[in-house]
């Protein structure tokens, strides 16, 4: 499911995605459409912009919150031309946190990393675009203050939804290195005990909202 109001964007997200595999079931360009889309297709994956009409504010990122608290463990995408903070975090706050993406609108020129992207929510996981992270980093982070430099490293390609290898190679570091970095963050952070994979969704959730 794809909501957005620009005309020439909209149409061509839906040509790299079939190129891709994918099969776009509606493309809309409000809000109200895609609540009603939603209703009628039952999508794998809703991706929508932020600013949408009538108001041309938060009107995607609203309803993209409405419909993971209507059918929790929707799977959703956000598209923004900016970093914005807040809707990152309410985006993050809907349901558990898991299948959930943030990414500038700048990230679809990277063809493979968005349609990695588009597939890790898609299956439940959380990506963050880095930019994102990055200004997030540049904050005070009260709940992160346990945490070492390279721990932070470490969390923030966690959230830009690097897998474990991923890491490995983005810090030139062993895999047990990266295991033990992470153990030490959730710790540090004190999760409650979960799957490794909720885990590190909480983990994800702790840094954005910080």
């Amino acid at each position: 499911m794809l909501a957005e109001d620009g005309v020439l964007l909209r149409e061509g997200l839906v040509g790299l995605l079939a190129r891709f595999g994918h099969r776009v079931v509606a493309a809309v360009g409000d809000a109200g459409a895609l609540h009603a889309a939603v209703a009628g297709h039952a999508p794998d994956i809703v991706i929508t912009d932020v600013r949408m009409p009538p108001g041309q504010t938060d009107e995607g990122l609203r309803a993209a919150v409405a419909l993971r608290g209507e059918r929790p463990g929707l799977p959703v995408l956000v598209l923004s031309q900016y970093v914005q903070r807040s809707y990152a975090a309410q985006l993050l706050d809907s349901g558990t946190g898991a299948g959930v993406g943030y990414l500038l609108k700048d990230r679809i020129g990277q063809v493979e990393e968005f349609v990695e992207a588009v597939a890790a929510v898609a299956a439940g996981g959380t990506v963050v675009d880095p930019e994102v992270v990055r200004r997030l980093l540049s904050r005070r982070r009260d709940p992160l203050e346990r945490l070492t430099p390279r721990e932070r490293e470490v969390l923030a390609l966690i959230a830009e939804g690097r897998s474990n290898a991923a890491i490995c190679r983005a810090l030139a570091v062993s895999e047990a290195a990266v295991g033990k970095h992470i153990g030490n963050i959730l710790m540090k952070l004190d999760l409650p005990p979960a799957e490794d994979t909720h885990r590190r969704v909480l983990a994800v959730l702790e840094f954005l909202r910080a």
